[in-house]
């Protein structure tokens, strides 16, 4: 699996720096941390398969109507954005989906109910409205995928596989515009960096939607005009 010292080992070389007398580990580890933010992202806005998760049952006592990160009960710390929340009565397995409001409507405040039914978010936390037995809730959601990283030798995991030129040309354009400031080599580097990546998506997409990739035919970017190739 690869490490982060492998892909600063990339940076350092793309600056024609090998012996890393410039481009060391602790110069470059933010620059590479900017880089796993900006894939993040990317795989965020592009619905890559990697980036959703459900989660496991949730235990939402009698009466609770507030789910914060950290609390009891909590959110998931991987949390970035909910794309839909279920419910069932504690235990039962018997899930149905809930509804977002952007508020929850005062008139259904200080009642309780059965079910959820609805639910709101404000202040990083889910609301609820509050219930006179325990339920369960489930979240499908986007997840973050790459923690900061402190420590350059320990290994990334499979997930880094497919990203690993992306996050070499990525850092090493930012350390080439934020270091060495040669506007020249960090265009040339993200152009090589946003070709890593659009086939590293690729492959992600082509396998959610079970595509086959076709080989273009020879000469295929030409037309044919009057029997001459042109």
């Amino acid at each position: 699996m690869p490490k982060p010292s492998e892909i600063i080992d990339m940076v350092a070389s793309l600056q024609n720096d090998t012996a890393q007398e410039e481009y060391t580990d602790a110069a470059v580890l933010p620059y590479f941390n900017m880089a796993l933010r900006d894939l993040q992202e990317e795989f965020e806005l592009n619905s890559i398969p990697v980036t959703e998760e459900t989660s496991v049952a949730i235990t939402i006592p009698s009466g609770t109507t507030k789910v914060p990160f950290g609390g009891n009960p909590s959110l998931p710390a991987n949390l970035i954005e909910i794309n839909q929340l279920w419910e069932s009565v504690s235990g039962q397995e018997t899930w149905t989906p809930m509804f977002k409001r952007d508020y929850i409507p005062q008139y259904m405040v200080g009642l309780q109910y059965a079910r959820f039914r609805i639910w709101a978010w404000k202040d990083n936390a889910i609301e609820l409205l509050p219930c006179s037995q325990d339920n369960d809730i489930k979240l499908n959601y986007i997840k973050s995928l790459f923690p900061i990283v402190t420590d350059t030798s320990v290994e990334l995991g499979p997930k880094f596989v497919n990203i690993f030129s992306y996050l070499g040309y990525h850092t090493a354009a930012l350390c080439s515009m934020l270091i060495g400031e040669n506007e020249t080599r960090a265009a040339a580097l993200q152009g090589q960096a946003e070709q890593a990546l659009t086939r590293s998506m690729g492959i992600s997409i082509k396998g959610k939607q079970s595509i086959q990739t076709r080989r273009k035919p020879f000469r295929f970017a030409y037309k044919m005009r009057r029997g001459i190739w042109r």
